[in-house]
C-alpha cells in the first residue's frame, strides 16, 4: 500500500495530539488515587477540551481520526484514504 505524501504540518499536529493523549492518560493515572487533587482535575479538563480541539482541527484537514462512531467521515467514504495516523 503507498502513501501520499503528507506535509510538515500533518507530522506537527499528530505529534501535538500524541502529547496531549500522554498527558490525560498520566493525570488519568494521578487522578485514579488522587480523586480529590482539585488542581489535577482541572488539568485534566483543560487537556481534555485542548484535546477535543485538536482532534477537531486534524479531522477537518486530514480526515478521520478514530472508528466506531468517535469521528465523522465526509463523501465519499474516506476511511479507506491512507496513511492511517497509526501508520507513520
Amino acid at each position: 500500500m503507498s502513501h501520499k505524501q503528507l506535509p510538515k504540518a500533518y507530522y506537527e499536529l499528530l505529534e501535538e495530539l500524541q502529547a496531549c493523549d500522554f498527558v490525560l492518560v498520566e493525570l488519568t493515572l494521578y487522578l485514579d488515587t488522587h480523586p480529590n487533587d482539585y488542581a489535577a482535575i482541572e488539568q485534566f479538563n483543560e487537556y481534555a477540551k485542548m484535546r477535543k480541539q485538536l482532534k477537531k482541527r486534524y479531522e477537518k484537514e486530514y480526515g478521520p481520526l478514530q472508528q466506531y462512531g468517535n469521528s465523522y467521515s465526509s463523501y465519499p467514504w474516506n476511511w479507506d484514504d491512507t496513511p492511517w495516523p497509526w501508520q507513520v
